[in-house]
């Protein structure tokens, strides 16, 4: 692509969000600045987070059996205090596959779960780029499976597991329903993938239209990337288990719930997924947010817009979990 298209213009409120913030948040990460991201403040903020939700979960963090010959997985447990089964939230976080653990974005499930009398459980994940592919999908594996053999333990019912991420958690969901469909693994009931990182390729008319612009552009999009799969990015190789956008059949899948901003780096990727979900004769809801740069609603929780795509997402549970 010789020329990017203007790209389309951000929300208002959410114009005025990136403003506050654009001095704190670069959206062109390079891999040498992934360590000083590691020790920013956010990862401190979220230690203090009350993940009981004013007494309304048990918190437990558990260590279960990793994958085959590697380290064990750490999973956040909250569940409420009385007896289930109920549904379970399967949370995996996001962080460009180089940041993060299991605290980031779970104040997210953990409201539905208050909404919803749920159970979330969110796993830890080892990070790119000193655990290059296959480590995270098959770290998010290993903690569903354990998940879905101790459910009720949990107070979880087996029949009504959802998982749930945003961002690269949002592509480690999608790779986790194509995973555990061609494993005959856990059964999911559905995917809820928001704004989800699903290829690798980083060549969409919206990664040109956004570099330099919101919170993620083509530029640390290549560094999250290339620190999963080294020189193989892009490459013919890659397999649909670290990008899900190259997986050559969607068909029986859980029904999914997608969304994307229309201003972000990741929109073209997540409406063709859709699409090709769709095409292969499954189920999907597609959403795409005018005016939306990546994670906006975190950023900018009480604009208009956020507050209408928490709301679909909530609407999306409570329809998949009553059916």
């Amino acid at each position: 692509m010789t020329q990017a298209p203007p790209p389309p213009p951000f929300d208002p409120e959410l114009a005025a969000a990136l403003e506050l913030i654009k001095d704190m948040i670069s959206p062109a990460l390079t891999m040498d600045e992934i360590a000083d991201v590691r020790q920013g403040p956010g990862i401190e903020m979220l230690a203090r987070l009350d993940l009981t939700m004013d007494g309304f979960f048990e918190v437990e963090d558990r260590v279960v059996p990793g994958p085959e010959g590697a380290p064990e997985v750490s999973l956040l447990i909250c569940r409420p205090a009385d007896a289930g089964p109920r549904p379970v939230i399967y949370h995996v976080h996001g962080g460009g596959l180089i940041i993060g653990n299991n605290r980031v974005g779970v104040d997210v499930p953990l409201t539905w779960a208050k909404e919803l009398d749920a159970v979330v459980v969110s796993v830890e994940y080892r990070l790119a780029p000193e655990h290059p592919y296959p480590a995270q999908i098959e770290d998010v594996y290993a903690g569903l499976e354990w998940t879905a053999k101790h459910v009720a333990e949990l107070g979880g019912d087996p029949q009504r597991i959802v998982v749930a991420g945003a961002s690269a958690g949002g592509g480690l969901s999608a790779a986790l329903a194509l995973l555990t469909r061609d494993r005959r693994g856990p059964e999911l009931i559905g995917q809820m993938l928001m704004c989800p990182m699903l290829d690798d390729r980083n060549d969409s008319p919206s990664t040109h239209q956004m570099a330099g612009r919101g919170i993620w552009d083509r530029t640390a999009n290549e560094t999250g990337w290339t620190a999963l799969l080294g020189e193989r990015r892009g490459g013919p190789e890659v397999s649909a288990y670290a990008a899900p956008a190259r997986a050559e059949e969607l068909s029986g899948l859980p029904p999914a719930f997608l969304d994307v901003g229309s201003a972000e780096t990741f929109r073209d990727e997540v409406v063709a997924y859709a699409s090709r979900i769709w095409q292969a004769g499954g189920v999907a809801e597609l959403h795409v947010w005018p005016g939306g740069f990546h994670g906006f609603d975190g950023f900018a929780p009480q604009a208009v817009v956020s507050q209408a795509c928490r709301g679909a997402q909530l609407a999306w549970l409570k329809r998949l979990l009553s059916g």
